[in-house]
Protein backbone atom coordinates (compact mmCIF):
# COMPACT_ATOMS: atom_id res chain seq x y z
CA UNK A 1 0.00 0.00 0.00
CA UNK A 2 1.14 2.96 -0.91
CA UNK A 3 1.26 5.41 1.97
CA UNK A 4 1.65 8.67 0.07
CA UNK A 5 -1.51 8.22 -1.55
CA UNK A 6 -3.27 6.91 2.02
CA UNK A 7 -2.53 10.05 3.38
CA UNK A 8 -3.48 11.85 0.27
CA UNK A 9 -7.03 9.70 0.47
CA UNK A 10 -7.57 10.48 4.08
CA UNK A 11 -6.82 14.20 3.56
CA UNK A 12 -9.06 14.04 0.76
CA UNK A 13 -11.98 11.96 2.78
CA UNK A 14 -11.95 14.42 5.58
CA UNK A 15 -11.04 18.23 3.38
CA UNK A 16 -13.77 17.53 0.22
CA UNK A 17 -15.67 14.38 1.46
CA UNK A 18 -17.17 15.58 5.13
CA UNK A 19 -15.88 18.74 5.24
CA UNK A 20 -15.01 19.14 8.33
CA UNK A 21 -15.27 22.96 9.44
CA UNK A 22 -13.31 24.39 12.48
CA UNK A 23 -15.08 24.43 15.72
CA UNK A 24 -16.89 21.19 14.55
CA UNK A 25 -16.44 17.89 16.45
CA UNK A 26 -15.89 14.73 13.93
CA UNK A 27 -17.08 11.52 14.93
CA UNK A 28 -15.53 8.49 12.76
CA UNK A 29 -17.49 5.26 13.66
CA UNK A 30 -15.49 2.35 12.31
CA UNK A 31 -14.24 -1.48 12.85
CA UNK A 32 -10.99 -2.21 14.30
CA UNK A 33 -9.46 -3.02 10.76
CA UNK A 34 -10.00 0.45 9.95
CA UNK A 35 -7.48 1.88 12.03
CA UNK A 36 -4.79 2.99 9.82
CA UNK A 37 -7.10 5.05 7.67
CA UNK A 38 -9.00 6.61 10.74
CA UNK A 39 -5.69 7.50 12.73
CA UNK A 40 -4.61 9.85 9.49
CA UNK A 41 -8.40 11.22 9.32
CA UNK A 42 -8.16 12.16 12.83
CA UNK A 43 -5.04 14.18 12.20
CA UNK A 44 -6.43 16.03 9.08
CA UNK A 45 -9.52 16.77 11.05
CA UNK A 46 -7.48 18.57 13.60
CA UNK A 47 -5.57 20.34 10.81
CA UNK A 48 -8.74 21.74 9.72
CA UNK A 49 -9.57 22.92 13.04
CA UNK A 50 -11.86 20.67 14.59
CA UNK A 51 -12.65 20.93 18.01
CA UNK A 52 -12.56 17.68 19.12
CA UNK A 53 -12.64 13.77 17.22
CA UNK A 54 -14.17 10.87 18.24
CA UNK A 55 -13.85 7.97 17.45
CA UNK A 56 -16.29 4.71 17.94
CA UNK A 57 -14.72 1.49 17.34
CA UNK A 58 -16.58 -1.76 16.56
CA UNK A 59 -15.25 -5.11 15.80
CA UNK A 60 -17.14 -7.70 13.63
CA UNK A 61 -15.82 -10.84 15.42
CA UNK A 62 -17.19 -9.39 18.63
CA UNK A 63 -20.56 -8.59 16.60
CA UNK A 64 -21.21 -11.99 15.15
CA UNK A 65 -20.87 -13.44 18.85
CA UNK A 66 -23.18 -10.96 19.97
CA UNK A 67 -25.94 -11.70 17.20
CA UNK A 68 -25.54 -15.37 17.77
CA UNK A 69 -25.35 -16.00 21.62
CA UNK A 70 -26.85 -12.54 22.63
CA UNK A 71 -31.11 -12.58 23.07
CA UNK A 72 -32.79 -10.82 21.40
CA UNK A 73 -34.45 -8.83 23.99
CA UNK A 74 -31.34 -7.99 25.10
CA UNK A 75 -30.10 -7.06 21.82
CA UNK A 76 -32.97 -5.06 20.72
CA UNK A 77 -32.93 -2.50 23.94
CA UNK A 78 -31.21 0.57 22.64
CA UNK A 79 -30.21 2.40 25.48
CA UNK A 80 -31.71 6.14 25.31
CA UNK A 81 -27.33 7.23 25.76
CA UNK A 82 -26.87 5.73 22.04
CA UNK A 83 -29.26 8.44 21.02
CA UNK A 84 -28.02 10.85 22.86
CA UNK A 85 -23.96 10.13 22.16
CA UNK A 86 -25.03 11.47 19.22
CA UNK A 87 -27.74 14.27 19.52
CA UNK A 88 -25.52 15.97 21.83
CA UNK A 89 -22.68 17.12 19.88
CA UNK A 90 -25.32 17.52 17.46
CA UNK A 91 -26.68 20.04 19.34
CA UNK A 92 -23.63 21.38 20.74
CA UNK A 93 -21.87 24.91 19.91
CA UNK A 94 -20.00 24.28 16.68
CA UNK A 95 -21.92 21.30 16.17
CA UNK A 96 -20.64 17.79 14.44
CA UNK A 97 -19.94 16.05 11.30
CA UNK A 98 -19.84 12.15 10.90
CA UNK A 99 -17.26 10.28 8.94
CA UNK A 100 -18.28 5.97 8.18
CA UNK A 101 -14.99 4.08 7.54
CA UNK A 102 -15.83 0.80 6.12
CA UNK A 103 -13.70 -2.26 6.04
CA UNK A 104 -16.49 -4.90 6.22
CA UNK A 105 -16.91 -8.50 5.97
CA UNK A 106 -20.26 -9.10 3.54
CA UNK A 107 -20.75 -12.08 4.79
CA UNK A 108 -20.29 -12.16 8.72
CA UNK A 109 -23.52 -12.87 9.54
CA UNK A 110 -23.58 -15.94 7.37
CA UNK A 111 -25.36 -18.73 8.37
CA UNK A 112 -26.97 -16.91 11.49
CA UNK A 113 -31.07 -16.29 11.67
CA UNK A 114 -31.65 -13.74 9.39
CA UNK A 115 -35.16 -12.61 10.97
CA UNK A 116 -33.21 -12.15 14.24
CA UNK A 117 -30.48 -10.10 12.67
CA UNK A 118 -33.58 -7.43 10.93
CA UNK A 119 -35.58 -7.51 14.45
CA UNK A 120 -32.08 -5.98 15.43
CA UNK A 121 -31.31 -3.46 12.90
CA UNK A 122 -34.88 -2.68 12.95
CA UNK A 123 -34.61 -1.28 16.85
CA UNK A 124 -31.54 0.45 16.50
CA UNK A 125 -32.97 1.95 13.34
CA UNK A 126 -36.16 3.19 15.08
CA UNK A 127 -34.58 4.08 18.34
CA UNK A 128 -31.84 5.89 16.16
CA UNK A 129 -34.39 8.25 14.36
CA UNK A 130 -34.06 10.77 15.52
CA UNK A 131 -30.63 11.17 14.94
CA UNK A 132 -31.04 9.68 11.37
CA UNK A 133 -33.34 13.62 10.46
CA UNK A 134 -30.11 15.28 10.66
CA UNK A 135 -28.48 12.75 7.74
CA UNK A 136 -31.09 12.02 5.59
CA UNK A 137 -32.12 15.73 6.18
CA UNK A 138 -28.62 16.67 5.18
CA UNK A 139 -28.59 19.22 8.52
CA UNK A 140 -25.14 18.15 8.75
CA UNK A 141 -22.11 16.81 6.85
CA UNK A 142 -21.95 12.98 7.11
CA UNK A 143 -19.54 11.26 4.35
CA UNK A 144 -18.93 7.00 4.02
CA UNK A 145 -15.46 6.03 2.66
CA UNK A 146 -13.54 2.35 2.93
CA UNK A 147 -10.42 0.53 3.20
CA UNK A 148 -9.59 -3.27 3.07
CA UNK A 149 -9.96 -5.63 5.19
CA UNK A 150 -8.91 -9.07 4.76
CA UNK A 151 -12.06 -10.93 4.47
CA UNK A 152 -13.51 -8.58 2.57
CA UNK A 153 -10.07 -8.51 0.04
CA UNK A 154 -10.11 -12.48 0.23
CA UNK A 155 -13.96 -12.07 -0.87
CA UNK A 156 -12.77 -10.19 -4.18
CA UNK A 157 -9.20 -12.31 -5.31
CA UNK A 158 -10.21 -15.66 -3.86
CA UNK A 159 -7.31 -16.75 -5.39
CA UNK A 160 -4.65 -15.05 -3.78
CA UNK A 161 -2.39 -14.77 -0.82
CA UNK A 162 -3.75 -12.36 2.22
CA UNK A 163 -1.58 -9.72 1.26
CA UNK A 164 -1.71 -9.60 -1.86
CA UNK A 165 -5.54 -9.21 -2.10
CA UNK A 166 -5.09 -6.74 0.17
CA UNK A 167 -2.91 -4.96 -1.72
CA UNK A 168 -4.67 -5.32 -4.85
CA UNK A 169 -7.66 -4.04 -3.10
CA UNK A 170 -6.23 -1.13 -1.97
CA UNK A 171 -5.21 -0.32 -5.42
CA UNK A 172 -8.97 -0.98 -6.77
CA UNK A 173 -9.84 1.45 -3.76
CA UNK A 174 -7.63 4.18 -4.98
CA UNK A 175 -8.29 4.05 -8.85
CA UNK A 176 -11.92 3.86 -8.58
CA UNK A 177 -11.77 6.76 -5.64
CA UNK A 178 -9.85 8.74 -8.66
CA UNK A 179 -6.56 8.74 -5.93
CA UNK A 180 -3.71 6.73 -7.71
CA UNK A 181 -2.86 9.91 -9.88
CA UNK A 182 -2.01 12.05 -6.89
CA UNK A 183 -4.39 14.45 -6.94
CA UNK A 184 -7.59 13.69 -6.00
CA UNK A 185 -9.08 17.38 -5.15
CA UNK A 186 -8.50 18.01 -8.89
CA UNK A 187 -9.58 14.67 -10.72
CA UNK A 188 -13.12 15.33 -8.11
CA UNK A 189 -13.59 19.19 -8.97
CA UNK A 190 -13.85 17.90 -13.07
CA UNK A 191 -16.27 14.70 -11.76
CA UNK A 192 -18.70 16.68 -10.44
CA UNK A 193 -18.62 19.23 -12.70
CA UNK A 194 -19.38 16.51 -15.31
CA UNK A 195 -22.44 15.21 -13.02
CA UNK A 196 -24.08 18.40 -11.88
CA UNK A 197 -23.98 19.18 -15.50
CA UNK A 198 -26.36 15.34 -16.21
CA UNK A 199 -28.09 16.52 -13.00
CA UNK A 200 -29.03 19.99 -14.66
CA UNK A 201 -30.44 18.27 -18.16
CA UNK A 202 -32.56 15.99 -15.87
CA UNK A 203 -34.46 18.47 -13.91
CA UNK A 204 -34.56 21.10 -17.50
CA UNK A 205 -36.69 18.20 -19.10
CA UNK A 206 -38.59 17.90 -16.19
CA UNK A 207 -39.85 14.16 -16.16
CA UNK A 208 -43.15 13.17 -15.07
CA UNK A 209 -41.22 9.15 -15.37
CA UNK A 210 -38.29 7.08 -16.29
CA UNK A 211 -38.87 3.33 -18.11
CA UNK A 212 -35.51 1.14 -17.89
CA UNK A 213 -35.51 -2.17 -20.69
CA UNK A 214 -32.70 -4.50 -20.38
CA UNK A 215 -31.97 -7.87 -21.83
CA UNK A 216 -32.05 -9.76 -18.54
CA UNK A 217 -36.20 -9.15 -18.60
CA UNK A 218 -36.15 -6.07 -16.72
CA UNK A 219 -39.20 -4.19 -18.06
CA UNK A 220 -39.71 -0.94 -15.40
CA UNK A 221 -41.33 2.35 -15.05
CA UNK A 222 -40.85 4.55 -12.71
CA UNK A 223 -43.11 7.15 -11.91
CA UNK A 224 -41.27 10.25 -9.84
CA UNK A 225 -42.57 12.31 -6.68
CA UNK A 226 -43.95 15.53 -7.27
CA UNK A 227 -41.81 18.39 -6.85
CA UNK A 228 -39.23 15.23 -7.57
CA UNK A 229 -35.28 17.05 -7.69
CA UNK A 230 -32.59 15.12 -9.41
CA UNK A 231 -29.39 15.63 -7.48
CA UNK A 232 -25.63 14.39 -7.86
CA UNK A 233 -22.57 13.41 -5.68
CA UNK A 234 -22.27 16.40 -3.71
CA UNK A 235 -24.81 18.02 -1.13
CA UNK A 236 -25.18 21.32 1.22
CA UNK A 237 -26.09 20.97 4.98
CA UNK A 238 -28.22 23.25 6.71
CA UNK A 239 -25.67 26.06 6.82
CA UNK A 240 -24.58 25.64 2.89
CA UNK A 241 -20.80 23.73 3.29
CA UNK A 242 -20.58 21.20 0.94
CA UNK A 243 -20.04 17.84 1.21
CA UNK A 244 -19.61 13.90 -0.51
CA UNK A 245 -21.80 11.62 1.54
CA UNK A 246 -20.34 8.93 -0.67
CA UNK A 247 -16.79 7.74 -1.91
CA UNK A 248 -16.70 7.11 -4.42
CA UNK A 249 -20.22 8.31 -5.91
CA UNK A 250 -21.25 8.09 -9.78
CA UNK A 251 -24.55 8.79 -9.47
CA UNK A 252 -27.33 11.09 -10.39
CA UNK A 253 -30.77 10.25 -8.44
CA UNK A 254 -33.64 11.41 -7.22
CA UNK A 255 -37.50 10.26 -5.79
CA UNK A 256 -39.89 7.86 -7.09
CA UNK A 257 -43.48 8.33 -6.75
CA UNK A 258 -44.64 5.75 -3.47
CA UNK A 259 -47.60 4.59 -5.49
CA UNK A 260 -46.48 4.49 -9.96
CA UNK A 261 -43.30 2.37 -10.17
CA UNK A 262 -44.63 -0.95 -12.31
CA UNK A 263 -43.08 -3.35 -14.06
CA UNK A 264 -40.23 -5.79 -13.31
CA UNK A 265 -36.59 -5.40 -12.60
CA UNK A 266 -33.75 -7.79 -11.99
CA UNK A 267 -30.43 -7.54 -9.84
CA UNK A 268 -26.94 -7.63 -12.07
CA UNK A 269 -25.06 -7.48 -8.92
CA UNK A 270 -25.02 -9.56 -4.99
CA UNK A 271 -26.44 -7.59 -2.78
CA UNK A 272 -24.82 -7.73 0.60
CA UNK A 273 -27.50 -7.29 3.41
CA UNK A 274 -27.13 -7.67 7.06
CA UNK A 275 -23.87 -9.40 6.47
CA UNK A 276 -25.22 -11.87 4.04
CA UNK A 277 -25.56 -11.77 0.42
CA UNK A 278 -28.68 -12.37 -2.10
CA UNK A 279 -28.16 -12.97 -5.44
CA UNK A 280 -29.99 -13.46 -8.92
CA UNK A 281 -33.14 -11.56 -7.06
CA UNK A 282 -35.84 -9.56 -8.93
CA UNK A 283 -38.95 -8.03 -7.44
CA UNK A 284 -42.12 -7.19 -9.66
CA UNK A 285 -44.03 -3.97 -8.95
CA UNK A 286 -47.52 -2.89 -9.23
CA UNK A 287 -48.76 0.45 -8.10
CA UNK A 288 -45.49 1.38 -6.40
CA UNK A 289 -45.29 -1.71 -4.41
CA UNK A 290 -43.30 -4.85 -4.50
CA UNK A 291 -46.50 -7.62 -5.19
CA UNK A 292 -43.89 -10.43 -6.16
CA UNK A 293 -39.74 -11.69 -5.59
CA UNK A 294 -37.24 -14.44 -5.83
CA UNK A 295 -33.72 -14.71 -5.42
CA UNK A 296 -31.70 -17.89 -6.94
CA UNK A 297 -29.49 -17.41 -3.52
CA UNK A 298 -30.94 -15.92 -0.03
CA UNK A 299 -34.83 -15.60 -1.47
CA UNK A 300 -35.85 -15.79 2.19
CA UNK A 301 -33.61 -13.18 3.05
CA UNK A 302 -34.82 -10.82 0.50
CA UNK A 303 -38.46 -11.33 2.16
CA UNK A 304 -37.15 -10.15 5.10
CA UNK A 305 -35.64 -6.85 3.54
CA UNK A 306 -39.07 -6.24 2.33
CA UNK A 307 -41.00 -6.89 5.32
CA UNK A 308 -38.96 -4.70 7.20
CA UNK A 309 -42.12 -2.21 7.70
CA UNK A 310 -44.85 -0.55 5.59
CA UNK A 311 -42.62 1.62 3.62
CA UNK A 312 -39.89 -1.10 2.58
CA UNK A 313 -41.99 -2.59 -0.16
CA UNK A 314 -41.92 0.76 -2.42
CA UNK A 315 -39.06 2.49 -3.32
CA UNK A 316 -37.74 5.85 -2.27
CA UNK A 317 -34.62 6.28 -4.90
CA UNK A 318 -33.87 5.45 -8.61
CA UNK A 319 -30.40 6.57 -9.63
CA UNK A 320 -28.56 6.46 -12.93
CA UNK A 321 -24.78 5.23 -13.49
CA UNK A 322 -23.26 4.81 -16.56
CA UNK A 323 -21.69 1.22 -17.25
CA UNK A 324 -18.39 3.02 -18.19
CA UNK A 325 -18.25 4.10 -14.53
CA UNK A 326 -14.34 3.58 -13.02
CA UNK A 327 -15.81 1.51 -10.43
CA UNK A 328 -17.74 -1.24 -13.94
CA UNK A 329 -14.77 -0.89 -15.55
CA UNK A 330 -12.22 -2.40 -12.64
CA UNK A 331 -14.13 -5.65 -13.71
CA UNK A 332 -14.55 -6.29 -10.24
CA UNK A 333 -17.41 -7.10 -7.98
CA UNK A 334 -16.60 -5.38 -4.52
CA UNK A 335 -19.60 -6.62 -2.25
CA UNK A 336 -20.54 -4.15 -0.84
CA UNK A 337 -23.02 -1.47 -1.86
CA UNK A 338 -20.72 1.85 -1.07
CA UNK A 339 -18.62 0.83 -4.29
CA UNK A 340 -20.96 -1.42 -6.26
CA UNK A 341 -24.34 0.64 -6.37
CA UNK A 342 -21.89 2.91 -7.75
CA UNK A 343 -20.78 0.49 -11.16
CA UNK A 344 -24.85 0.46 -12.36
CA UNK A 345 -28.08 1.91 -12.15
CA UNK A 346 -29.71 0.96 -8.70
CA UNK A 347 -33.23 1.13 -6.66
CA UNK A 348 -33.50 1.87 -2.77
CA UNK A 349 -35.79 -0.26 -0.68
CA UNK A 350 -37.73 2.00 1.38
CA UNK A 351 -37.17 6.15 2.37
CA UNK A 352 -36.58 9.01 0.31
CA UNK A 353 -33.99 11.54 0.79
CA UNK A 354 -36.28 14.74 1.42
CA UNK A 355 -33.59 16.66 -0.64
CA UNK A 356 -34.66 14.79 -3.79
CA UNK A 357 -38.25 16.92 -4.16
CA UNK A 358 -38.65 21.03 -4.10
CA UNK A 359 -39.15 22.08 -0.43
CA UNK A 360 -38.17 18.63 0.37
CA UNK A 361 -35.79 19.09 3.68
CA UNK A 362 -38.81 21.39 5.59
CA UNK A 363 -41.86 19.02 4.88
CA UNK A 364 -43.10 16.53 7.38
CA UNK A 365 -43.73 13.20 6.79
CA UNK A 366 -47.30 13.61 6.45
CA UNK A 367 -46.41 15.92 3.75
CA UNK A 368 -43.79 13.97 2.13
CA UNK A 369 -46.27 10.97 1.65
CA UNK A 370 -48.42 13.77 -0.13
CA UNK A 371 -45.65 14.18 -2.46
CA UNK A 372 -45.07 10.25 -3.19
CA UNK A 373 -42.07 10.23 -1.54
CA UNK A 374 -41.82 7.01 0.44
CA UNK A 375 -41.43 6.76 4.21
CA UNK A 376 -39.58 3.86 6.25
CA UNK A 377 -37.13 3.01 8.85
CA UNK A 378 -34.61 1.29 5.57
CA UNK A 379 -32.56 2.92 2.73
CA UNK A 380 -30.96 -0.42 1.03
CA UNK A 381 -29.49 0.13 -2.51
CA UNK A 382 -29.85 -2.69 -4.75
CA UNK A 383 -27.94 -2.66 -8.53
CA UNK A 384 -30.58 -3.23 -11.91
CA UNK A 385 -28.24 -1.49 -13.89
CA UNK A 386 -26.95 -3.76 -17.23
CA UNK A 387 -24.76 -2.82 -19.82
CA UNK A 388 -27.50 -3.00 -22.31
CA UNK A 389 -29.39 -0.56 -19.98
CA UNK A 390 -31.47 1.85 -22.24
CA UNK A 391 -33.87 4.46 -19.99
CA UNK A 392 -36.23 6.59 -21.74
CA UNK A 393 -37.75 9.38 -20.02
CA UNK A 394 -41.46 10.76 -20.55
CA UNK A 395 -41.76 14.41 -19.77
CA UNK A 396 -44.94 16.50 -18.19
CA UNK A 397 -45.76 17.86 -21.21
CA UNK A 398 -45.59 14.77 -23.40
CA UNK A 399 -42.59 14.11 -25.20
CA UNK A 400 -40.12 10.28 -24.81
CA UNK A 401 -36.51 11.69 -24.49
CA UNK A 402 -33.49 8.87 -24.94
CA UNK A 403 -31.27 9.23 -21.22
CA UNK A 404 -29.56 6.13 -21.22
CA UNK A 405 -28.42 3.64 -24.38
CA UNK A 406 -26.59 0.81 -24.00
CA UNK A 407 -26.01 1.47 -20.47
CA UNK A 408 -24.86 4.87 -21.21
CA UNK A 409 -25.61 8.39 -20.83
CA UNK A 410 -27.05 10.10 -24.30
CA UNK A 411 -28.03 13.41 -23.36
Amino acid sequence: MNHNLLEKYAEFIVRVGVNVQPGQTLIINGNLETAPLARLCMKAAFAAGARDVRVDWADEACSRIRMEMGSEEALTDVKPYVLRSYLDFAESEGGVCVLHLLADDPEVYNGLDAAKINRVSMARRTALKPWRVYTMNDKIQWCIAAMPSESWAKMIFPNEPIDVAVEKLWNAIFDVCRVTDGDPVTAWKAHLDRLNGLKDKMNAYDFESVHFTSSNGTDLTVGLADGAIWESASSPNEKGVMFLPNIPTEEVFTAPHKDKVNGIVYGTKPYAYNGQLIKGFHVTFKDGRVVEHGAEENADLLGELLDSDAGARSIGEVALVPASSPINRSGLLFYNTLFDENAACHIAFGASYPGTCKGGKDMTEEEMLAHGMNQSEIHEDVMVGAEDTNITGLTRDGRTIQIFENGEWVL
